[in-house]
């Protein structure tokens, strides 16, 4: 099955490399899925093997983060193994700058990455991200937008971005937080030069947090690529917990009445939003990404999304609760 991402396709699953690049974050069962070492050796060949199994899949969208530890530069390395073999590395890069991370190779660092969207961050960060990368990315976020981000009023910094625009980088923003839809809403205005400055948005959009869909249904109307990022809650819909949330019940009672996987209930929620272009998988391991790709097989039944959402949680309890959640 080809994973094509253009806009006016349906939508297919790409690769986030969130929680494989750095040896501490948020999803739960890492000790069981990557071991306690996590060197940066270890993590690059777990990173391998995740993007191997995705590329042999047909998966060719995979997004990374200035801030995601050493995920650029182990994406960089595999497509340049990737091109070597094949002659061309067919493959749509996405990676993000505003956040850089600071954990040290530490799993119990006191912080782990830290928020700068000025224009100085940019320069610094654009140029760290070409060097890992071998070049630019084909797609270049900037890394969680929220309604006080002075990346949304700096006209330097939008000039400079519109640069990247007009060289034929596709300039895109990611967001976090309650105020999601806000923020996707404001950045659609932004234009230099006569035209939209973004062309792409990666939000957060699961059952449990559903709110930023109609504003992200407006970007696709617009034009814009919707990426969805989190589609299974960081590990919390793959159905580990010991006492599920009503939201995170209602898909494992789903899942069992359809003879699937949680985590496929959960990603196939994802691609049934007309408006989404790629939905990510954060799979740690080839097994997981596999059980993900399976959501494109799964048929949902009528009436399933009205169900599910009525457990939905309020979007500041939701961010509550996954800001407070540790990273091991």
């Amino acid at each position: 099955m080809s994973q094509s991402a253009a806009v006016g396709d349906g939508p297919v699953v790409g690769v986030g490399l969130a929680a494989v690049g750095r040896p501490a974050y948020i999803t739960p069962g890492r000790d069981r899925d990557l071991g306690r070492s996590r060197s940066v050796e270890e993590l690059e060949a777990d990173a391998r093997s995740v993007l191997d199994a995705a590329y042999a899949a047909g998966v060719r969208y995979v997004d990374a983060a200035r801030s995601y530890g050493l995920a650029e530069r182990f994406l960089g390395g595999w497509l340049s193994t990737r091109a070597d073999r094949l002659g061309s590395a067919d493959v749509t890069v996405a990676s993000k700058w505003g956040y850089a991370y600071v954990g040290g190779w530490r799993l119990d660092a006191e912080v782990h990455e830290v928020k700068d969207h000025s224009l100085d961050a940019f320069e610094r960060q654009v140029e760290e991200t070409r060097a890992a990368l071998g070049r630019l990315p084909d797609v270049y976020q900037v890394h969680s937008l929220t309604p006080d981000s002075p990346a949304l009023t700096d006209a330097a910094l939008h000039r400079r971005l519109a640069g990247l625009r007009d060289g034929g980088t596709a300039v895109g923003f990611s967001t976090s937080g309650p105020r999601q839809a806000d923020v996707v809403r404001r950045a659609l205005t932004l234009e230099v030069g006569g035209a939209r400055l973004f062309a792409v948005v990666q939000s957060t959009w699961n059952v449990l947090e559903p709110s930023a869909g109609p504003a992200l249904a407006e970007a696709r109307r617009a034009g814009l690529r919707v990426v969805v990022k989190e589609a299974v809650a960081n590990g919390r819909l793959v159905g580990v917990e010991a006492d599920p949330a009503p939201g995170v019940a209602a898909v494992l009672r789903l899942a069992g009445q359809l003879g699937v996987t949680p985590d496929q209930v959960a990603v196939a929620a994802a691609l049934a939003q007309p408006w989404a272009s790629v939905v990510l998988s954060g799979a740690v391991t080839p097994d997981q990404l596999r059980s993900n790709l399976g959501a494109a097989r799964v048929d949902l039944p009528p009436g399933w999304l009205d169900d599910v959402l009525a457990a939905r949680e309020q979007p500041e309890a939701y961010w509550r609760e996954r800001s407070a959640r540790a990273w091991t």
